[in-house]
């Protein structure tokens, strides 16, 4: 993943091209200095992401998946990186494409 993937242009339109961009954004953010505070809920966030992105599971929980991933997101602190801060909203413009409708 480039440093400007966290680039909203980038986002995918297909439901579950967002959600392997949102476990991607996610992993992504791990390598970056930011808080452990804000750390543990991007890292929770992340695994939730990963789970949402496993092949087979049905629509209904991918979308809860991805509805605790938002809310996760929501309860993240400042992470003082602009490449991690990119990517959070990455991964929320994601959060939103499988949410839609």
């Amino acid at each position: 993943m480039s440093d400007d993937a966290g680039n909203e242009q980038s986002t995918p339109t297909d439901t579950d091209s967002a959600v392997d961009a949102l476990a991607e954004h996610l992993t992504a953010t791990g390598e970056r200095p930011v808080p452990p505070a804000t750390n543990r809920w991007l890292g929770e966030a992340e695994a939730v992401a990963r789970d949402a992105a496993t092949e087979g599971l049905d629509e209904q929980t991918r979308r809860k998946r991805v509805r605790q991933v938002a809310k996760l997101l929501e309860s993240a602190g400042e992470t003082g990186d602009e490449q991690a801060a990119s990517h959070i909203e990455a991964a929320r413009a994601c959060c939103r494409v499988v949410l839609r409708d």
